[in-house]
């Protein structure tokens, strides 16, 4: 169950960041409210997942999945570039992230 927590929290993550984008600066309240309430429900399902799970693991891969979850978002939805060394940090950050979850002690 804690990795599921673990997961959803990380597509929060994804989520309260992208409306973050969206909310310009927090001058588009239907966005500030979803980029607030994302980052609130991410966090509390992060401390779920850390009740069980390595506080490191947990933290890097919740950090992970948000960032590779942005460079997607950014790539698909604001047209942002995907360059080669783009995409193969991004794989780093792939490979970091399932090497965590590989050595996980939980």
């Amino acid at each position: 169950m804690a990795w599921g927590y673990l997961i959803l929290a990380g597509i929060l993550e994804v989520v309260w960041s992208t409306a973050l984008k969206f909310s310009e600066g927090f001058s588009k309240l239907g966005w500030s409210g979803l980029t607030i309430v994302g980052m609130l429900a991410s966090f509390a399902f992060l401390s779920q997942a850390m009740k069980t799970l390595p506080m490191g693991t947990s933290y890097a891969i919740w950090t992970g999945i948000g960032a590779l979850g942005s460079v997607a978002v950014g790539i698909l939805v604001f047209r942002e570039p995907a360059t080669a060394a783009r995409m193969f940090f991004a794989a780093l950050l792939l490979v970091g992230i399932v090497g965590l979850k590989l050595t996980s002690v939980s």
